[in-house]
């Protein structure tokens, strides 16, 4: 049975709760880097088999500390480069079994990045609630649609991230294999959205805090969430 482990990253220098950081690529804070080695002793208990993460380096820094903690090094896959440029020949999930139990294949891809913020990206929180309003800055955020000002909604998320996830994440879990995703805040809501099957208007209230984990086992043709949902304090300390 494949296992499939959808983590955010920990927090960044960039504070989630001060600024929108998007697109911004910043590094893991101090707190960021014990979150992660949390996320990794939470899961110590899984082989990883496979694992995929955004072009941003918080997402990327986290996905190696878990790894460190399975003691396993990383070997990253380039897409587009494999078998001469034809990935359409290449198995993708052959890789373990040649590279050996300490070594696993990584995937970096713009696909699950965080949303784009356009004119809010990186902007201080506060300053764009004084200048939008509290509540359409929260609609923005939060809401399937529509995005911020020249950003990105959580629909064009979902558009980009759900067919990587359909051909390229899916397809492994199926297979048996235990798959790590280390993503973002809304690029994680538009797969759980999908996986789970979440209306546009119930979106709203899913959330992600910084080294959250959301465990999936797959059996009978569906995925199945193990761990528990977020509780209502976590959300409120978002």
């Amino acid at each position: 049975m494949g296992h499939l482990i959808l983590v955010r990253h920990g927090e960044p220098g960039l504070k989630p709760e001060d600024r929108l950081a998007g697109w911004v690529d910043v590094s893991l804070s101090k707190k960021g880097i014990e979150e992660a080695l949390e996320c990794a002793a939470e899961i110590e208990k899984f082989e990883l088999d496979l694992a995929f993460a955004s072009n941003l380096i918080r997402t990327q820094e986290t996905l190696l500390i878990i790894l460190s903690g399975q003691k396993k090094t990383g070997v990253i896959v380039h897409e587009g480069t494999e078998d001469g440029g034809n990935p359409g020949k290449t198995d993708w999930y052959s890789y373990p079994e040649k590279l050996g139990k300490k070594l696993i294949p990584i995937y970096f891809t713009s696909s699950l990045n965080e949303r784009y913020y356009g004119k809010l990206q990186g902007r201080k929180k506060q300053k764009m609630v004084e200048k939008y309003g509290a509540e359409k800055l929260a609609s923005w955020r939060w809401n399937f649609e529509p995005g911020p000002p020249e950003g990105e909604s959580l629909k064009a998320v979902y558009e980009r991230a759900v067919p990587y996830f359909e051909e390229k994440i899916l397809p492994a879990v199926k297979a048996g294999k235990n798959v790590l995703v280390c993503a973002h805040q809304n690029s994680l809501r538009a797969l759980v959205k999908y996986i789970e099957g979440i209306s546009d208007e119930d979106i709203r209230n899913v959330r992600f805090s910084t080294g959250e984990l959301a465990i999936y086992s797959y059996s009978e043709g569906k995925l199945t969430r193990e761990n528990a949902e977020m509780s209502p304090e976590t959300k409120r300390n978002l």
